[in-house]
């Protein structure tokens, strides 16, 4: 029966930590929200930038998972390149072992109580209290976690020693090692979580039930185990997700062989030439030296190895989106960015369909060089254009149907962000709808005989290629776009509109017209000022704060 509660205690430890992990990933992950993206894309442009930051967000949010499953998104979007997604994948299997070298510390050398009990304590009482303020619910979250990894970690330790007490290890100790590698990657494919493996590995060491050699192996095991869940993201992925999730699961591999094969001349390193005599402390650093080993093993052959992957997988791709079908929905900050990004590829193709129709040079918009690189993997420009109007759709239903299936996961304040970028697509179909329906009339202005009409067509020719050259500046320069910039705009368009008009009515007292020509006029007048009042809006939606936005929509949309 004692043996039966000790094995209990021990499923209750491995439930607690892994609860405890859950809630810690979740408070910093919301407490550092989009920074932490940033960084990362950011860092990306240096390879020991990449392998540094990976190791450090890690370190931070101490969920490697994570982090790869956040490359898996970025890579898939062309945001990173192959190169630096597995630079910083590698930094990522180092900065997993900052949470070892806590438990084997603070678990193992002080008395857990003094430290937990007081943490949950002040966790839950600040979760009652201020629950409802975002800072300090996650601040609870951190402080509950931490507490109750700890009382997970004196469950796990207490029921290994139990065990010890009331079993025989001595024929186990004696197999062979081979043997601890796969429980190793057996407990880590089940729990999904190294850290996990680590506590009860660093629990079974310090009750005696294994040697220092076969919790090295174990820990070696797991560094396999984790790679089932990023490959799992990469189900329905495209080309370059596969790519990194073969790239992940090659590196661990060959680290794991590498390491089992010189496996006692590291572990003589550690006990002999670093004199390290603690069991634990010995355990995290041989956790810690086999993943810098790694790093610096790969990372001179960096480029070979991503050349080398790139070599697998067609990329089959026939989604319109650029960024969001690569999304990990679970994780809600990274999605969200992703459907921003998708939001302005979609405005900057919307503003190329009208630019187009007009004749007017695009090449400021193509200065974007992100979405130039994705439009030429399309052949977007090369399109018809009933083809490019038909992309725009299908990736605004696409965009439509991500918008549904994520606003059901996002808090309350992340909703208006995504209501807003929904509303800013909704807008720029608006204006490529309106574009389209006057291309016959545009067709029939440019190529008229009748100069009245001509003429009338260059003056708005020129009003658009200058408006849009404000709204491309804004989207790709948004700190310096501003409500008074936007009102200054919105003025504009409304001045054109009232100033044509009124031009063409003086000008047509002088000139021979057609009644169809008044039609045409006039037709060409309003949905060309609808067009960019609504490609406006779009823009505003994108780059406005919630309520500088709303203030923007007291404006009217339309004048007769």
């Amino acid at each position: 029966m004692e043996i039966f509660i000790s094995i209990l205690k021990l499923f209750g430890g491995i439930g607690l930590f892994l609860f405890a992990m859950y809630l810690i990933e979740e408070s910093l992950k919301n407490l550092s929200g989009r920074n932490f993206k940033i960084f990362l894309q950011r860092i990306t442009k240096n390879t020991i930038g990449a392998v540094a930051g990976g190791a450090v967000i890690t370190g931070m949010l101490q969920s490697s998972s994570l982090v790869s499953l956040m490359v898996l998104a970025f890579v898939g979007a062309g945001v990173f390149t192959m190169k630096n997604a597995m630079a910083i994948i590698l930094g990522a299997n180092l900065g997993t072992t900052l949470d070892s070298w806590l438990v084997a510390t603070l678990g193992f050398k002080f008395n857990i109580e003094v430290i937990a009990y007081p943490a949950v304590f002040i966790g839950g009482l600040l979760l009652i209290l201020f629950g409802n303020k975002k800072s300090l619910k996650y601040i609870s979250y951190f402080l509950f976690g931490f507490g109750l990894l700890l009382i997970g970690l004196a469950f796990m330790k207490t029921a290994m020693e139990a065990q010890v007490k009331s079993f025989d290890f001595t024929s186990y100790s004696e197999m062979s090692l081979i043997f601890f590698l796969i429980i190793g990657f057996l407990i880590t494919l089940i729990v999904q979580s190294s850290s996990v493996t680590m506590a009860l590995t660093l629990s079974a060491l310090h009750a005696g039930a294994i040697g220092f050699p076969q919790a090295a192996t174990i820990v070696l095991g797991s560094e396999t185990g984790t790679t089932i869940k990023i490959m799992l993201g990469a189900i329905g992925g495209n080309a370059s997700k596969k790519r990194v999730v073969m790239g992940n699961v090659f590196f661990n591999i060959f680290l794991t062989i590498f390491a089992f094969a010189f496996i006692r001349q590291l572990l003589l390193l550690i006990t002999h030439v670093f004199n390290i005599k603690d069991p634990l402390i010995g355990l995290v650093t041989f956790s810690t030296l086999v993943n810098t080993i790694g790093i610096i093993i790969f990372l001179p052959f960096l480029d070979y190895f991503a050349k080398f992957l790139e070599k697998f997988f067609k990329d089959t791709d026939a989604s319109a989106a650029a960024f969001i079908n690569h999304a990990n929905i679970a994780e809600t900050e990274s999605s969200l960015d992703l459907f921003r990004r998708e939001t302005e590829y979609f405005i900057h193709n919307s503003m190329l369909f009208n630019l187009t129709l007009f004749e007017v040079d695009t090449q400021l918009l193509e200065k974007h060089k992100e979405f130039k690189h994705i439009n030429e993997k399309r052949e977007f420009l090369s399109k018809t254009q009933e083809e490019q109007y038909e992309f725009l759709r299908q990736l605004q239903g696409e965009l439509q149907a991500f918008y549904i299936t994520l606003r059901e996961k996002l808090k309350e304040e992340q909703d208006t962000s995504l209501n807003q970028l929904i509303s800013a697509v909704r807008s720029s179909m608006h204006s490529v709808k309106s574009m389209k329906d006057i291309a016959g009339n545009i067709n029939n202005l440019k190529r008229s005989s009748k100069d009245i009409k001509f003429d009338f067509f260059i003056t708005h020719k020129k009003e658009v290629s200058d408006l849009y050259t404000q709204f491309a500046t804004a989207t790709q320069f948004p700190k310096k776009a501003d409500f008074k910039t936007l009102h200054d705009i919105y003025d504009s368009i409304e001045s054109n509109y009232n100033a044509a008009l009124n031009g063409f009515y003086k000008d047509a007292q002088q000139a021979k017209l057609e009644d169809t020509d008044w039609t045409i006029v006039i037709n060409f007048n309003r949905e060309l000022f609808t067009s960019n009042k609504a490609m406006l809006f779009a823009v505003k939606d994108l780059l406005l704060e919630e309520k500088e936005a709303e203030e923007f929509n007291e404006l009217p949309i339309y004048t007769t």
